[in-house]
């Protein structure tokens, strides 16, 4: 039986694909892999597809909505579903027979009871027609009638509240490559390769801000256990110092951005928590940086090259040396528990490194061929035959992240962002810089997300610090959309819960706006620029 595999374009879920790939190539399980960036490619695969397959497995989409309804499939159909989306929609949760989610064990998914959501109709239909059959008095039966329609009434209002409390906020479960590998491990199939996938995946889930910092630290752990396991299990073999072997570490590593492909001046200056913090769009930000440097005794001839270039003397305490100084400036987490990797002998990276590479590759905007292409040049940086992809990768997310930190110092120096009451509002005009790269989903959340820090971080008005943020951003000129992201407010204790998914879609029934919710994830939305006043009109008034 061939399976159709139905991949979205994040990171965790091409790592959550290779590692299944992985699986399949064990047991000669023959697939075809489509990828789809949004419902519209995932509806259009499954109708080319759905005579040729039975078996369908979707990787981070297809949870949260009702894929039944959608695609409406034959019934000797099976939907394989592994998705970090949550909430999950609740007939995916209980249809037992065709659709069949992969979720760890541990993860509390939250859904309703069975019996609060789905009362049988046909059971009341019985019990209106066995009360009245006709041989009571009919004052007695439209009595009857009217407490059972009252009843009615009340469950379906019932039914909605549940259903509302239960999908109002969008959040991510367990990353799926970790999902992935759990099988891989049940099965007694784990090769290092893999447990490396999961933990690329887990820090997508944390370089784009999706799961909360506890989560983090509680899946790091398991890795961490898994990584000890792999590395005992491997110190026998004879190919440990061999040139092609590859060694995963636990590091407590520096939250810095490519830092060890890059110099460290250039990491610090785009990396979204010093750069923030430091208030690096401004004259009296430099100066800090300036004071900085100089508070890590660190001679700028030495931070301006290329890291790999630097005086190995520097480089041997470098990472206490800079969290102590951090520590002064009110930088207390500059330094992560994370895991690097090493391929042979000279090649080192974070996990963090190639998540940024595979990423930028995913969404470049340099045009080579049909639309897949990006995908695929992206599943392949994963391999560690492919080190020149992974490379090119670095450098494309090295400009990614230069244009992310200038945009986001033009924004901030320009007054874009503005406080519409309920949320703070930024739009990117047609025309700067770099426009183009936040036309794409993961691009644009990122820049998002860095905005808001810094924003936080520059704002003297308290109220606007817990506010969450609306950004919008040209997508099509010819066609006249927008792309627009809403993001949860950037607190410390921010539970990473996302409102403006359901809220944009209200926001546009009410005003029919002209809009595209082809996105994975409901708080990306395309809209047409002319219909943008009047939605973010309802949306303020929806929230206020």
């Amino acid at each position: 039986q061939r399976v159709l595999l139905l991949v979205a374009s994040d990171v965790d879920a091409l790592c959550a694909c290779k590692i299944l790939q992985a699986l399949f190539q064990c047991d000669h399980v023959q697939y075809t892999l489509v990828p789809v960036s949004g419902w519209q490619e995932l509806e259009t695969a499954f109708l080319e597809h759905k005579d040729q397959f039975k078996y369908f497995v979707f990787i981070n989409c297809g949870a949260n909505v009702d894929l039944l309804e959608i695609l409406q499939p034959e019934e000797d159909t099976f939907f394989f579903v592994c998705d970090s989306h949550r909430p999950i929609n609740v007939v995916n949760v209980y249809n037992e027979t065709q659709i069949k989610l992969l979720v760890k064990q541990e993860d509390d998914l939250d859904v309703p009871a069975y019996d609060d959501i789905f009362r049988d109709e046909e059971d009341e239909e019985e019990d209106s027609e066995n009360e009245s059959d006709g041989s009571e008095p009919s004052d007695k039966r439209r009595r009857f009638e009217e407490v059972f329609m009252e009843v009615k009434l009340f469950f379906s209002s019932f039914r909605r509240e549940i259903l509302f409390d239960y999908e109002q906020y969008e959040y991510h479960g367990t990353s799926s490559a970790m999902v992935m590998f759990d099988l891989a491990w049940i099965m007694s199939k784990d090769l290092n390769d893999m447990l490396w996938w999961a933990i690329v995946g887990l820090t997508d889930q944390w370089v784009q801000d999706k799961i909360t910092q506890m989560k983090y630290v509680t899946d790091i752990g398991i890795l961490q256990r898994h990584v000890s396991r792999h590395n005992h299990r491997n110190e026998d073999e004879e190919n440990s110092l061999s040139i092609d072997c590859m060694r995963i570490a636990f590091e407590y590593d520096l939250r810095l951005a490519l830092y060890q492909h890059w110099s460290l001046y250039e990491s610090l200056c785009n990396t979204s928590y010093t750069s923030a913090n430091l208030k690096l769009w401004s004259v009296q930000g430099q100066k800090r940086l300036q004071e900085f440097l100089a508070d890590m005794g660190l001679p700028l001839k030495q931070v301006k090259q290329k890291f790999n270039a630097m005086d190995i003397a520097l480089k041997e305490n470098l990472r206490e040396m800079i969290e102590e100084s951090a520590n002064k400036f009110g930088m207390k987490d500059l330094r992560v528990q994370t895991f690097s990797i090493h391929f042979g002998f000279k090649n080192k990276f974070l996990a963090s490194d190639i998540v940024y590479a595979t990423a930028s590759l995913m969404e470049s905007i340099e045009k080579e061929g049909p639309e897949t292409t990006n995908f695929i040049k992206a599943l392949d940086s994963l391999s560690r035959g492919n080190l020149d992809k992974l490379h090119q990768g670095l450098d494309l997310a090295k400009k990614q992240l230069r244009a992310i930190q200038q945009t986001v110092a033009s924004c901030i120096c320009t007054n874009l962002v503005i406080s519409q009451g309920p949320f703070l509002y930024c739009s990117l005009m047609e025309g700067t810089p770099d426009v183009k790269l936040f036309s794409k989903p993961v691009s644009l959340c990122l820049l998002s997300k860095y905005l808001l820090k810094s924003f936080v971080c520059s704002t003297k008005n308290k109220r606007c610090k817990l506010l969450p943020l609306v950004m919008a951003a040209p997508m099509d000129v010819e066609q006249g959309t927008v792309i627009m992201v809403g993001i949860p407010p950037e607190t410390e204790s921010s539970d990473k819960k996302n409102f403006f998914g359901r809220a944009f879609e209200k926001a546009a029934d009410s005003t029919n706006s002209r809009t595209l919710h082809n996105h994975f994830d409901m708080s990306i939305i395309e809209l047409k620029t002319e219909d943008r006043s009047k939605f973010l009109d309802a949306l303020i008034s929806l929230l206020s």
